[in-house]
């Protein structure tokens, strides 16, 4: 059963190693089903990552940290829709400068209060997240197979992970099942029938960008005091894009991404557990290839996918009410 419990761990780390990817690629999927291309998912994540664990630190409250890093994202969120639904401006270099402004911001903040070059000190006790023990997962860890998966898999990890996966139904029924949902689709396909309507557009676009920003503080909130006990430089690491490709791979439906996600945790996990892998002893898999996989996923999804996905048809294009 060794295989089967080796099979278990790499699970485990998949699905921790997916929810940032989860919460990200759900929040671009807010904001592109409303028309607006949101390549700023990444600077929202490391704004919300750097203030959730600052907050954390400074309070000893990692629930503080986590509101301080939604409200962080939150007000990038309406810097991008300031600049690509106010003013109409291009909403890729307007994602790009949302980029660049949170990795300077968050190191020119953390170097001036902590003195680490950018970095925050290390957060113990209440100050992160702890995993929980699911009811009855001590009690049957000892029976074969489904034991070990309950609480093993299910059972031992913290709080955001089962609120992250707990919204993929909930972002499934808010599309697809209500008024809004239906208005903020309609808008990303054809918001001059929306405004035809009598609805506005504007507060539309502007209400997904909040979804998007707290979606986003969360993920980040995520990486610095639950996945990691301490904001680092740059602890994003490109994740952003992966969620982009991930909604792409998923073709904007929030039950596919949470299965494109899974296929990028579980790549992860792959490079973090078997850095060499040694395939019938004739050739070793360096382990810089499998840290790689990731990225060369993204890249083949992106050329791949690209022209068979299709986007909401008003994607990007800001709206311009006729008189």
């Amino acid at each position: 059963m060794d295989w089967f419990l080796q099979l278990i761990l790499t699970l485990d780390m998949s699905i921790r190693l997916s929810v940032v990817l989860l919460l990200a690629c759900l929040a671009g999927l807010f904001s592109e089903r409303a028309g607006i291309v949101d390549i700023g998912l990444e600077g929202k994540m490391l704004i919300a990552a750097f203030f959730a664990a600052l907050a954390s630190f400074e309070t000893g409250n990692v629930w503080l940290g986590v509101l301080a890093g939604v409200a962080a994202s939150i007000v990038f969120s309406m810097i991008h829709g300031l600049a690509s639904i106010t003013y109409r401006g291009n909403q890729l270099i307007s994602g790009v400068a949302i980029n660049f402004l949170a990795s300077g911001m968050t190191v020119v903040i953390g170097n001036a209060l902590y003195k680490k070059g950018g970095q925050t000190p290390a957060l113990s006790g209440d100050a992160r997240f702890h995993d929980i023990t699911l009811p009855f997962a001590d009690a049957l860890k000892d029976v074969p197979v489904l034991g070990p998966v309950y609480s093993d898999l299910l059972s031992g990890h913290n709080a955001l992970v089962y609120i992250a996966f707990a919204i993929v139904p909930l972002t499934w029924w808010v599309l697809y099942r209500t008024r809004f949902g239906l208005r903020l689709r309609a808008v990303g396909e054809n918001p001059a029938s929306v405004d035809t309507a009598g609805i506005s557009v504007v507060r539309l676009r502007y209400q997904a960008l909040i979804i998007t920003g707290v979606l986003c503080g969360i993920a980040g909130a995520y990486l610095s005091t639950a996945q990691g006990a301490a904001f680092g430089k740059e602890m994003t690491a490109g994740r952003g894009y992966i969620a982009l490709a991930a909604l792409i791979f998923a073709k904007w439906r929030p039950w596919y991404a949470m299965w494109a996600t899974l296929l990028f945790g579980l790549l992860g996990a792959i490079s973090n557990l078997y850095p060499n892998i040694d395939v019938f002893g004739i050739i070793t898999i360096p382990v810089q290839f499998t840290q790689a996989l990731p990225y060369i996923l993204t890249v083949v999804i992106l050329a791949g996918f690209v022209g068979k996905a299709i986007p909401p048809k008003a994607g990007g294009e800001p709206y311009i009410k006729e008189r």
